[in-house]
């Protein structure tokens, strides 16, 4: 039996500055006994839960099922002891495969190297058995295996998400500086918005936030889209309870009131990217989307405006940036009242030149910014 299997226990991997709310999340989709980890948290879970936790889940970056869990002082160990995992349980010659590896403080100090021996191992188990081997695809594996090694101590995962979980499939186009989908969820959540009010994106670009309020909104799965699910691969699989798992939560989808949720954008490929982007939901066609810059909307009154301003990577300057951001809270303050703005700044040096009083900040770090959602009250 692998570990999981005799512990009942799996680790969900999330963004920094997510804490907090990925373990309400985990709670809310079935989750039990979850302790803090690195980047993450563990927790049990009977089958039906984690299939859920992987279909459901906004937050969570990917669920990760212990397989073995060893002493590694060197290569050669992390050979020989991998060599002894049954891995045609997990996967056949007809399946596709990949290994990432991440090393910190241990006697193997290359995490390209590490994974290129789990890798060996796992080919040379099978070219001992069968005479052929599986082949190994980067991109688009039927099975991902992740290998953590850290002071010397080693587990070797199976990625029972199959690949990031921030993966939709809604992203068929996109534009400059897009959002990263569980940024977006999490600010969703964050605004609390439950539907009882206007929400609006006067700067959408293609449509991320708009697409993550319209799933939080009709109560459609994060992983709707999604082709596949690593879980699938694990040798105790039961398409049953799965079936059952995606009806139930197939079945409390709901429509969208039309002009609910709605965006603009000065750039018309941004708004066509966002057209693209939301219609790949049939609750997507209710959604607004106009061509207009903010400078030209009249009034966005008792609403709640979730927004991604434009940072360094779009405006050229910074005289550029704060001038803009000045616009920006100047048409807040002037035309946005009795409502509630939740903007996300790459840049967090930009939050002082909007001129504007906070009642609250929140750190998201995503992509490699170190950056805040702050929320605005307009009265």
């Amino acid at each position: 039996m692998f570990t999981y299997q005799k512990s009942g226990r799996y680790f969900a991997q999330i963004a920094e500055g997510l804490e907090e709310l990925a373990k309400k999340e985990l709670e809310e989709l079935g989750a039990r006994d979850i302790k803090p980890g690195y980047r993450g948290f563990y927790f049990s879970a009977d089958k039906a839960s984690l299939y859920r936790i992987n279909y459901c889940s906004r937050l969570l970056s990917r669920v990760l099922a212990p397989l073995l869990r060893f002493d590694c002082h060197s290569d050669k160990y992390l050979y020989k002891t991998a060599s002894n995992i049954n891995w045609p349980s997990l996967i056949d010659l007809k399946s596709t495969f990949a290994v990432k590896a991440n090393v910190s403080h241990s006697n193997i100090t290359h995490s390209q190297y590490a994974s290129l021996r789990l890798k060996d191992a796992i080919v040379d188990v099978f070219r001992k058995k069968t005479g052929k081997r599986p082949d190994v695809d980067t991109k688009t594996p039927d099975v991902l295996f992740n290998l953590h090694i850290q002071s010397n101590k080693a587990t070797i995962y199976l990625d029972t998400s199959g690949g990031s979980l921030h993966r939709r499939g809604y992203r068929r186009e996109t534009i400059m500086a897009p959002m990263q989908e569980i940024i977006a969820a999490a600010i969703i959540r964050l605004s609390d918005w439950n539907g009882t009010r206007p929400l609006v994106d006067p700067m959408c670009g293609s449509g991320t936030l708009l697409c993550e309020a319209m799933m939080n909104y009709c109560r459609i799965p994060a992983g709707y889209l999604r082709k596949k699910f690593g879980f699938t691969a694990l040798p105790d699989f039961d398409a049953k309870i799965w079936a059952a798992v995606k009806q139930k939560e197939d079945s409390r989808i709901r429509d969208l009131p039309h002009g609910l949720i709605s965006g603009s954008d000065k750039s018309e490929e941004a708004i066509a990217a966002a057209r693209a982007n939301t219609q790949c939901f049939a609750q997507g066609a209710n959604i607004a989307l106009s061509v207009m810059s903010m400078q030209n909307i009249k009034s966005l009154a008792n609403s709640v405006i979730v927004c991604n301003p434009p940072y360094g990577i779009r405006l050229e300057t910074d005289e550029n940036m704060k001038d803009f951001m000045k616009q920006l809270g100047d048409f807040l303050k002037q035309r946005c009242t009795g409502s509630e703005a939740y903007l996300y700044f790459g840049n967090r040096e930009l939050i002082k030149s909007i001129g504007l009083k906070p009642s609250r900040k929140k750190i998201l770090i995503s992509g490699g910014l170190d950056g805040r959602l702050v929320k605005y009250r307009m009265y």
